[in-house]
């Protein structure tokens, strides 16, 4: 359990990738159990919060995509662990299927409409699975200006 006193929560990214009214989703082992999530991940070091999304999306889907929008910033704790997530969830395109290995854990990648999603008999990760989802029919859409990284920025400052 995490320490509230020095609560860090883990930046993550959510690609939420629609085509023809379905959604990529991955099927991966979390603590032995098989769950739905987008293909998403940590942020690492030295990239945007956008090539996070496009890295995390290849390497468990093998879909290349084009982020196009912030869906929203969404904030959740872990009941199991209290772990803290703070996810940047993006709307995107498909670009290009690649013949490729997925990361360990991934199952496999499929497409579902959001009624499947709720239908389906695999659980979500998490409730950011569906809200997600839901944000992005409802229309939620950020422009990318709302992202500022100053990294750049600030190495050549130092």
């Amino acid at each position: 359990m995490n320490d509230p006193a020095i609560w860090r929560p883990d930046v993550t990214v959510a690609a939420v990738v629609e085509q023809e009214g379905r959604f990529l989703f991955i099927e991966e082992r979390v603590r032995g159990q098989l769950v739905l999530n987008q293909p998403a991940g940590h942020l690492e070091a030295g990239e945007s919060l956008i090539e996070a999304a496009c890295r995390e999306t290849l390497e468990e889907s093998a879909w290349e995509i084009e982020a196009n929008d912030l869906i929203g910033v969404y904030q959740w704790t872990s009941p199991y662990d209290g772990v803290g997530f703070m996810r940047f969830a993006f709307a995107a395109r498909p670009v290009q299927h690649h013949d490729r290995a997925l990361d360990q854990g991934v199952e496999r990648a499929l497409w579902l409409t959001a009624d499947e999603l709720i239908r389906h008999a695999v659980p979500a990760r998490s409730p950011l699975v569906e809200t997600c989802v839901r944000d992005y029919l409802a229309g939620h859409r950020h422009s990318f200006e709302l992202l500022r990284n100053l990294d750049g920025h600030l190495r050549q400052r130092v």
